[in-house]
């Protein structure tokens, strides 16, 4: 009924808020970021399940600690008259306020381990404020009160009674119970996580009564019930394409545990995968899966070249690389492959022919990214080809354009037939002065001047030829024209870098850069743009912005300056389904010569190189820093 009943301005309004949304969020290293606001509720509760117990973690907010009365310590109490002790309070804790119940109807136990005041734990949410395009509601904002009591508790699966030992073996389920009240009525608001072991089964969530599903064969498949209550990264297998103007990729997210079902993994002890054994296993997983998913482009099976593998975690805030090495859980460990097809130029189809399903991996996510964006889909068994077509009509890549000199700067051009018919026109007119004082007849000397003054101006474009000027004469460049200038050449230098062969990338390198400054320029590059968070990967310079440009003059008798130049360089690269930004900011004097008739950079000094985070540097997040701070 909503629907039919909306304004037109209505739909107009939801439809703008949406895609500014969808804006705001796109550069935000594309990681996952949830809108429901949970990580910024007043009470937050992490939850574990391990093999032995629960673990609780709380967080409650100052104002709601009267709803938590038994975890608050003896002491802390004014008036303790007939106050039960911290065991039969833990009992009605456990039965009343915080509860997890198993498949068989048991409430587990609590034990309360460590309660103390704190500063509430900052979870930053880039959407607090804004409005949902889904739900029309304003994104909840953390308690301006940081003040919280923090307590970890213990929900153990066995336990011994005053009369008896009871065991409690694994459960199946868990039912989760927030504090209610006796309507049932949720007492307090609380946002929610929860992992079984080391594995994150659901985002930030706001927490009621909800039962979670246990593998303990493998926590990854451990889910709730309620199908709304799951992580974003929930497959265990994920196959990406990059279409870029020399290059597409394919790069496969897989669980290390799942490649268990086409190769063996060869690990001492199957649960976790020792510092040793990484690096190796990490070199068989690309090699074999070089070997599978072959990817066709233009109607050719190109071979691929295994280009980084490396360890990636599924965090809260998405997928995050493991940069140093340690001891993995095979539950949760995960590793990118990324190989790579060079082209010459972007292609016009790909495909992936997927071969890699199991009993559990009935559907891969599959997502195809071009300089249009990325469009999602899935393969299954039955639908095994991932296609990509290219539908990009008005597309033109990026070209490196020979940077000319102005002829006009260091030559002038001379009319020679001007020139030759003025000197005519001053001999005719010389001799009709001297012929009429000598009393002679002039009538043709007149029609010949009435004929060469037309001449004059007709002939004024024609004929024409260019000489050096003096150096005393040279033009300078104009500020325009030298801000157009180096934006040009340092375009040319960062585009250099999009193609993939050394050997390329000196050759275009040098229609812009001169000399020993070819290598470099070359390395400079390479250290600035390298991501660490895509393994290493060379993010992509799709901006380039001069701040300003002061223009000298080179002494010497050709066209040499030096600028000192400051812009700003803003790139991206994409891997396993996230753009990374990487933006930087430079002053340097560059010294500029005209060789060949071409300007060349001859000499780069960098006085000034700092990075800049292009998600947190606008007015808006500087303003929101300075709140917070």
């Amino acid at each position: 009924m909503y629907w039919k009943n909306i304004s037109r301005i209505q739909l107009f309004t939801h439809l703008i808020t949406f895609i500014i949304v969808l804006l705001i969020s796109t550069p935000i290293f594309a990681d996952w970021i949830s809108l429901t606001g949970a990580e910024t509720a007043p009470n937050i509760a992490e939850i574990t399940v391990h093999d032995n117990y629960v673990e609780l973690k709380l967080e409650i907010y100052i104002n709601d600690i009267k709803h938590y009365e038994e975890l608050i310590p003896d002491d802390w109490m004014t008036e303790q008259k007939d106050r039960p002790s911290l065991e039969k309070r833990m009992v009605t804790f456990a039965k009343n306020k915080f509860s997890f119940v198993t498949d068989s109807g048991e409430y587990l136990p609590a034990q309360l381990k460590l309660v103390e005041p704190r500063s509430r734990t900052d979870r930053f949410s880039p959407f607090a404020g804004m409005i949902n395009p889904i739900t029309r509601q304003r994104v909840p904002e953390a308690p301006a009160d940081k003040r919280v009591l923090y307590a970890e508790i213990i929900y153990p699966f066995s336990h011994k009674s005053d009369t008896k030992n009871t065991s409690i073996q694994k459960p199946e389920t868990l039912t989760i119970i927030p504090p209610i009240d006796d309507k049932g009525l949720q007492l307090t608001t609380i946002g929610f996580v929860i992992y079984h072991k080391s594995v994150p089964v659901i985002d930030f969530r706001y927490l009621s009564k909800a039962t979670l599903n246990l593998n303990w064969d493998d926590p990854w498949y451990s889910k709730f019930k309620n199908a709304n209550l799951k992580r974003h990264h929930k497959d265990a297998m994920m196959s990406y394409l990059y279409i870029e103007n020399y290059e597409v990729r394919h790069e496969v997210l897989t669980r290390v545990k799942d490649m268990s079902d086409w190769m063996a993994l060869e690990l001492r002890n199957p649960d976790y995968i020792e510092t040793d054994e990484l690096e190796p296993l990490k070199q068989r997983i690309a090699q074999f899966l070089a070997t599978k998913n072959s990817v066709t482009i233009d109607g050719k099976k190109l071979a691929p070249i295994i280009d980084r593998t490396s360890y990636v975690k599924v965090s809260l805030q998405g997928i995050k690389l493991i940069e140093q090495p340690q001891r993995l859980d095979t539950n949760t460990a995960i590793i990118g492959v990324i190989l790579t097809y060079l082209v010459d130029a972007i292609p016009q189809k790909v495909s992936v022919d997927w071969e890699l399903f199991s009993e559990r991996i009935q559907q891969v996510p599959s997502t195809a990214t071009d300089p249009a964006g990325p469009l999602s889909t899935f393969v299954t068994p039955d639908f095994p080809q991932h296609k990509w077509t290219n539908y990009l009509k008005n597309y033109q890549a990026p070209q490196i354009v020979t940077i000319a000199v102005d002829k006009s700067l260091s030559q002038m051009s001379v009319p020679i037939i001007s020139i030759a018919l003025l000197m005519l026109t001053i001999l005719i007119f010389w001799i009709l002065i001297k012929r009429q004082r000598l009393g002679s007849k002039v009538k043709y000397h007149w029609l010949a001047l009435f004929v060469l003054g037309p001449a004059l101006v007709i002939a004024r474009p024609y004929g024409n030829i260019a000489i050096n000027r003096p150096v005393t004469m040279i033009q300078d460049l104009t500020p325009v024209q030298a801000t157009t200038l180096m934006q040009n050449l340092l375009k040319n230098v960062y585009r250099a870098f999009d193609f993939r062969n050394e050997e390329a990338i000196y050759d275009k390198l040098a229609d812009s850069v001169e000399g020993d400054l070819l290598a470099d320029i070359y390395l400079q590059n390479r250290q600035s743009f390298s991501v660490q968070q895509a393994g290493g990967a060379q993010a992509k310079v799709k901006e380039v912005s001069i701040n300003d440009v002061i223009l000298s003059r080179n002494p010497g008798n050709e066209l040499s300056y030096t600028m000192n130049t400051k812009w700003n360089a803003k790139g991206s690269v994409g891997h396993w389904g996230h753009t990374h930004i990487r933006q930087n900011y430079y002053d340097a004097n560059i010294k500029i010569v005209a060789i060949d008739g071409k300007w060349k950079i001859t000499q780069l000094d960098l006085i000034e190189e700092k990075r800049i985070d292009p998600v947190n540097n606008t007015p808006e997040n500087r303003a929101l820093s300075k709140q917070i701070k």
